[in-house]
């Protein structure tokens, strides 16, 4: 058997990525997690047999792309409220009771996709964009991990058929047939122009301002007029400016109600939320993630779940 110092100086430099990795095939970086804590254990177990005929890396990936495989045989995919049902237009409308039958899609901290190595980092973060992830919970499981081997992670074909233990042909098959679905879907924000870090900067403090401040006027000048707002475990969402403002004016926003954090995830601006209690502290509530088009928000997806702020290495109350 190897050595710990062995195996962790093969092994670890792989790890953020590895999480990337499962986090695009589950949709769930809690699962990712798992499922890279289990492919260590199983590279660990197996370290004695590896006979180098590919790379630590790319065996890694083979157990980890089996092992998510798996465990998806049990598992249903994870959507967002837009891939379940038509946005409203009109913020008067009744807003569906939370649903935890429903294992919703999950966001990820930027910081676990971090590493010492550039490399790692850029590994890591491809790929990870909400709305990709999003649209690969429509892909079935076996399309969903060659597209990411392939079209993410730039494996060769026959390298993606020997971690699968199937053919080329089939590997060639299943990303023609992910693609197309992907195309069918629209564009996902890879595909759309970003503001430069100033105007992220700006925009990102201006949100803060206006939703901690409960300025309603102020938002309506940061936001696009097809603005769209999704709040998971909610099912019912917005679509256009007067509906999300309207309904955040409405029924959200409140002077001194909001807390904000700011942090990233999925690449993307993303605030952690508290919420204020009635006996005046700021407990945990939820993670915003903004998409941004040229300089202004396109989506705002609010996970209303406080289990999210430990993944986010935040405390679960402000201290004020």
């Amino acid at each position: 058997m190897p050595s710990d110092t062995e195996f962790a100086a093969l092994t670890e430099p792989f790890r953020p990525e590895l999480l990337a990795h499962c986090y695009r095939i589950l949709g769930s970086i809690h699962d990712a997690e798992d499922l890279v804590q289990e492919t260590y254990l199983r590279a660990w177990r197996a370290f004695g047999r590896f006979e180098g005929r590919s790379s630590v890396r790319r065996w890694l990936y083979k157990i980890a792309t089996m092992a998510c495989l798996t465990a998806l045989e049990t598992r249903s995919r994870r959507p967002l409220p837009s891939g379940l049902g038509a946005p409203s237009d009109d913020h008067r409308v009744a807003v569906a009771p939370r649903e935890p039958s429903v294992a919703w899609l999950q966001p990820a901290p930027d910081a676990l996709f971090g590493a010492a190595d550039p490399a790692a980092i850029v590994a890591g973060r491809t790929g990870v964009r909400l709305a990709f992830i999003a649209a690969l919970q429509f892909l079935p499981a076996r399309q969903r991990a060659v597209l990411t081997l392939r079209d993410v992670l730039a494996f060769r074909t026959a390298e993606v058929a020997e971690m699968l233990d199937t053919t080329t042909a089939a590997v060639d098959s299943a990303l023609r047939r992910a693609r197309a679905h992907l195309a069918e879907a629209g564009p996902v924000e890879e595909d759309l122009a970003e503001p430069d870090e100033e105007i992220r900067r700006t925009l990102l403090d201006g949100y803060v301002d206006a939703f901690t401040r409960a300025d309603a006027d102020a938002l309506v000048k940061l936001l696009r007029a097809d603005v769209e707002m999704e709040m998971p475990p909610i099912p019912t969402w917005f679509t256009g400016r007067q509906a999300v403002v309207g309904f955040l004016a409405g029924r959200v926003l409140g002077r001194d109600r909001w807390r904000m954090v700011p942090t990233g995830a999925n690449g993307q601006p993303a605030l952690v939320v508290y919420a204020r209690t009635r006996e005046g502290r700021y407990e945990a509530y939820g993670v915003q993630v903004l998409t941004l088009i040229g300089p202004r928000i396109a989506r705002i997806t609010a996970f209303n779940e406080p289990s999210l702020l430990p993944t986010f290495g935040l405390a679960p109350a402000l201290v004020t």
